[in-house]
């Protein structure tokens, strides 16, 4: 059973990737989503454990969900997620040959 984090730190790494980083959460759907001949336009993440993130993505105005494995593999501390996005944007980059940009 994955690690399920407290509310309040789901909340503030949810209000973060869409406040700040929504290019990414688009990027991330891009590269790990069924391929299809519609494109995806919106890219919300909804939900994470410590098994991976959850997207909401929306191709041709209609909605469906997105589960992305941590690269890593399982966490269950709220730092390892951060380190887990990161790790999933350097693979949706490398997946569409894209070059990523410096981590700070």
């Amino acid at each position: 059973m994955p690690h399920i984090f407290d509310a309040d730190v789901t909340d503030a790494i949810l209000g973060h990737m869409n406040g700040d980083h929504s290019d990414d959460n688009l990027l991330i759907a891009r590269a790990f989503a069924s391929a299809s001949d519609l494109p995806i336009t919106n890219a919300v993440m909804t939900d994470l454990d410590g098994d991976g993130g959850v997207w909401q993505i929306t191709r041709a105005g209609i909605p469906e969900e997105l589960r992305v494995p941590w690269p890593g593999g399982s966490i269950d501390e709220r730092p390892a997620v951060r380190r887990e996005v990161v790790a999933l944007y350097d693979a949706a980059c490398e997946k569409l040959g894209i070059e990523p940009r410096p981590h700070a």
